[in-house]
């Protein structure tokens, strides 16, 4: 099973820029989706940004124009960077990786459903 492993969480002061980053080992052959999820203690998981059969984006409202969600040539690294990162965004956040090249259910692509292979998460903390 393939374990992803998130890095560059932090803390930030608000208006500031942190980029995360999704590693993983081995061939995937399952790797057609991406995903970046978020959630703080008490609400559902939230799905903030996800990027389909390698070049079609989705982004919550909430992150619209903020994040940016990629990955690096060999496909073994998720990137997701935050600017203008507000303390509304303090939470763990999640990668995952999924098998649909295509959004299955639009309008909503950011279901965690649609993912199967979950990283341990990394904390974002954003003051004020």
């Amino acid at each position: 099973q393939v374990q992803p492993v998130e890095s560059g969480g932090g803390s930030v002061q608000a208006g500031g820029s942190l980029r995360l980053s999704c590693d993983y080992s081995g061939r995937v052959l399952f790797k057609k989706s991406i995903g970046w999820f978020r959630q703080v203690p008490g609400k559902e998981r939230e799905g903030v940004a996800a990027l389909y059969g390698g070049d079609t984006t989705y982004y919550a409202d909430s992150v619209k124009d903020r994040f940016i969600v990629s990955q690096d040539n060999g496909a073994s690294t998720i990137y997701l960077e935050m600017k203008n990162l507000e303390p509304e965004d303090t939470a763990v956040y999640y990668c995952a990786l999924g098998v649909f090249k295509e959004c299955p259910s639009h309008p909503n692509c950011l279901r965690g459903s649609l993912f199967g292979y979950w990283g341990q998460g990394t904390q974002v903390t954003v003051s004020s």
